[in-house]
């Protein structure tokens, strides 16, 4: 086959004078490793795109009556997992981010981009769609083994009943086996598409900064470098928090977290909390931590608790506008008390009785980047602890998490 070796791209721009250029810029990468072809065409370009003769797309953001958001949405929406990188004629974050909702792995200034930067923007979304393929593939390979093991367990439910119709609690078990695979598989399926979507952003922020970077080289350009590494550094942070929240839940549904108190000064380390806290949030926001009582000691499992704040006050932060006040107080008297207000958005009534089920989002915070793990995980860690949850919130007002522990005696 010809070209067995080579990476082949099909450029779909409606200037010949752009396909003139762009060639010559391929031609000039080293190794020269890439066989280009063209279409003017919307509609040819969305067949070339079904016959998947192409490894990666470069797209230009205007096609006559059409543009490249349009194409790329389309070639999606029917079942394409290859990489489309969007060519457009100016650089600008929302340019960027519509790219990325739509599906584009990446996209590049026009006339800008030098043989390295298109070379290394190939590269990457080449692999990144090779990536998503494996996932898809092993989703795919997952579906079709709990289809499997669904049908075996509804033949044996059928096969007891004919043999023994006095195995009644033999049947309910296996109900409810067949009812936990059904949601583990429902789990899997909105992990797979939260993932999918909650590690795109990220990455393709550290790819396009990091692209960006490069070609930043005079002196002068030093605060246009450090905006894309803070860039690069949020993400990567928005990656570990999305990543920390998917390993609590693993070693959660695993039975791997356990409650292991010892005693320590609820003050102290709450306010360490509150320090390390206060230079994560917003412009303007401030935390403001309250103890009440004489009595500070407590025997509570430390690292749980700890990410129980965290979260909390992260979300106190996240759910608020800049300049809004975060309060956390703690008790200690009969019980163990704890608890975070906020001046938030709040919670819509129609929404608080799914609020700590797991990947669940309200509905007035798609605009803000999440999991919908975060209260799930603090929700079964306080159940872990033998406490109680409970919380207010009025829409545009502002909520408050409320958490009671048990007095447990103090250790040594």
């Amino acid at each position: 086959m010809p070209h067995s070796n080579k990476i082949r791209v099909l450029l779909i721009d409606d200037d010949e004078d752009d396909f003139i250029i762009t060639r010559d810029t391929i031609d000039e990468i080293p190794g020269r490793n890439y066989v280009l072809e063209w279409t003017a065409s919307f509609g040819e370009a969305l067949e070339l795109i079904k016959q998947e003769k192409h490894d990666v797309y470069l797209v230009d953001f205007r096609l006559g009556a059409h543009d490249g958001l349009e194409l790329i949405s389309q070639a999606v929406e029917g079942g394409s997992l290859a990489p489309f990188i969007l060519l457009t004629g100016q650089s600008d974050r929302e340019t960027d981010e519509k790219a990325m909702r739509v599906g584009a792995s990446d996209y590049l200034v026009k006339g800008t981009f030098d043989p390295f930067s298109l070379e290394r923007s190939i590269r990457y979304s080449v692999e990144h769609a090779k990536s998503m393929a494996e996932i898809h593939k092993l989703n795919s390979e997952l579906e079709q083994r709990v289809d499997e093991r669904t049908r075996e367990l509804g033949e044996a439910v059928k096969k007891l009943e004919e043999t023994n119709r006095s195995l009644y609690e033999a049947q309910v078990e296996i109900r409810k086996a067949l009812q936990k695979e059904k949601e583990l598989h429902e789990l899997k399926s909105r992990f797979v598409t939260i993932a999918s979507h909650e590690f795109r952003t990220p990455l393709s922020t550290v790819l396009s900064s990091a692209s960006l970077i490069g070609k930043y080289k005079a002196t002068e350009d030093d605060e246009k470098r450090q905006k894309h590494v803070e860039r690069i550094k949020s993400a990567v942070s928005n990656l570990t928090t999305i990543l920390n929240d998917f390993l609590s839940i693993s070693r959660i549904e695993e039975g791997k977290i356990y409650n292991v108190p010892t005693t320590f000064d609820l003050k102290d380390f709450t306010a360490e909390i509150v320090d390390e806290m206060q230079g994560l949030v917003k412009i303007g926001q401030k935390i403001h931590y309250q103890h009440s009582g004489p009595e500070t000691i407590v025997t509570l499992d430390k690292q749980l608790l700890k990410n129980i704040i965290l979260n909390l006050l992260s979300n106190a932060s996240k759910y608020s506008g800049e300049g809004k006040q975060i309060y956390i107080d703690t008790a200690v008297n009969s019980t163990i008390n704890l608890s975070v207000k906020d001046e938030g958005i709040g919670i819509p009534d129609a929404d608080k009785v799914h609020l700590f089920t797991p990947f669940f989002r309200a509905q007035n915070v798609t605009n803000i980047q999440g999991t919908g793990l975060g209260l799930n995980i603090v929700n079964r860690y306080v159940d872990i602890m033998d406490g109680s949850l409970t919380y207010e919130s009025e829409l545009n007002e502002g909520t408050t998490f409320r958490i009671t522990f048990p007095i447990h005696p103090i250790t040594a």
